[in-house]
Parts: C-alpha cells; structure tokens; sequence
C-alpha cells in the first residue's frame, strides 16, 4: 500500500466514523486529500481505533515525517556562548530527542479546527489519533482544565520525540503583567522538571505563548533564555536545550539573546 491508498484508506474510514461528514467528497489531487485526512483527524473526538486503522495511520504518518526528513538534535551544533542550549529554526515534529515540548489549550485535548496552523495542532496531527486519546485519559482523571504553568507528559507515538509535554502558557490579553510573566516561567521549569524526573537526555521548546496567545515575542524569549539557564545553573543538568523557532523574528531575537555569555 502506497502513501496515496493509505491515505484515501483512512479517509474512508473516518468517514465512515463520523457520518455527520460522510457526504464529503474526496479530493483526488494528493495535497488536497492530505488536508481533508488532517481537517478529518482534527475534529475526531477522543476516543479508541481499531488496530487496522491504526497500522496504517501509524505507516502513513512515519513515511510522511521522513520524507520531511529527521532532524537529530544530539547532532545539532550549539550555542557559541553557552554549549548547553541550542537554537534551530523549522518544524519541531522532525525532531528526534526526548521530548518536544507543545503549547497546549486548557482542554489539553489538541486543536479542533481544522488545519489551524497552530503548534498544538501540527503536533496532534503527525502523533496521530493516540495524543488526543491520551490526553483526554488525563484530563478525565484530572477533573479541571489544566491550569497554566504547568506540564503534562505522553508519548511521542509518531513523532520522532519520544514524548510530548504539554503546557498551558498565559494569555496576554491586555498589558503584560507580572503575573503573565511569572506564568510562562513556570512553563518552563514545569517542562524541564519534569524532563528530568523521566530522565530525558534532550527537550526542545516551542515559543510558548507567541502567536495567538499574544505574550510579545522579545519578552517571552527574555524570559525563556534566563528561566532555562537558570535551571541548569541550579541543577548541574546535563540536558541539552533546543529553542525551536519558526518565524525569522523569533529566530532574530534568540540569536541575539543567546549570543550573550551565560
């Protein structure tokens, strides 16, 4: 079975699932199938799959991630002024290491819209339908939305990271305050806490809180580069630290801010 047949295969089957969209017609061109599978796998509630369904999604979602290509974050070279932290610019679901870290929801069940291109969203989507699954399974037990500032831990499943910690960064949605800031240094220390009570050698952030959650770029980053340092200061951590940025912004403001001496 070829990529095209694994993916109208699972089409098909979530189709067939969910028949609030069985009338959706598939596309033939392959970029447009892959985004009615994606929108598909984005409005799947949280709930098991059958065993066949899963080998091919599982295929299917393995062969995608390397023909994007695997990227190695123990071989990525690092900072000049700190040797303990790295800085790479692309797609963090290529990313090998121990865990990748995603800036959640409070739900923590992923992104429902449709292919949003949200990181929570991206993330959910080449795991797989076992994130959300997962996730819901600690939600359930957890009773609350999870607050912000906190981390979460699951497997990786699809994605080359072994795992996923997922955590709620603060919504800017006025002045920035004390307490956002306070906030978003907790997501870090969260993750790498965390990281380290499951012995990860690596973890890779996101820019948490950018983006639609509105915290200003240069002033997350501030925060993130001092809170991380400050955590392998006080631990004597041999972790290694990847900052993963998408926008040429973001990768700006971390070069000059990892340029400095620690």
């Amino acid at each position: 079975m070829d990529q095209q047949e694994r993916c109208k295969r699972l089409i098909d089957e979530l189709l067939k699932e969910m028949p609030e969209y069985a009338d959706t017609p598939v596309p033939a061109l392959p970029d447009r199938r892959w985004r009615l599978l994606r929108s598909l796998m984005n409005v799947r509630p949280p709930m098991p799959a059958d065993e066949g369904f899963l080998r091919v999604q599982d295929d299917f979602l393995r062969q995608m991630t390397a023909e994007k290509g695997v990227v190695d974050a123990a071989a990525l070279e690092p900072s000049a002024a700190d040797p303990r932290v790295v800085l790479w610019q692309g797609d963090i679901t290529r990313l090998s290491c121990g865990a990748i870290v995603n800036a959640a929801n409070s739900q923590l069940l992923g992104c429902f819209s449709p292919c949003h291109g949200c990181i929570d969203n991206i993330i959910h989507t080449m795991a797989g339908i076992q994130l959300r699954l997962a996730c819901h399974e600690i939600m359930r037990k957890q009773r609350h939305e999870e607050p912000a500032g906190r981390a979460k831990i699951t497997p990786g499943f699809n994605l080359p990271a072994r795992y996923v910690l997922h955590t709620v960064g603060p919504i800017v949605d006025g002045p920035l305050t004390a307490e956002h800031e306070r906030l978003l240094a907790s997501c870090y220390r969260s993750c790498l806490g965390l990281a380290a009570e499951n012995d990860l050698e690596s973890i890779a952030f996101c820019c948490i809180s950018t983006g639609v959650f509105m915290f200003p770029n240069q002033r997350a980053a501030e925060i993130a580069v001092e809170t991380v340092r400050n955590w392998l200061d006080e631990t004597g951590s041999g972790m290694k630290v990847v900052f993963n940025v998408y926008k040429d912004l973001d990768r700006e403001i971390y070069e000059r801010l990892l340029s400095r001496e620690a």
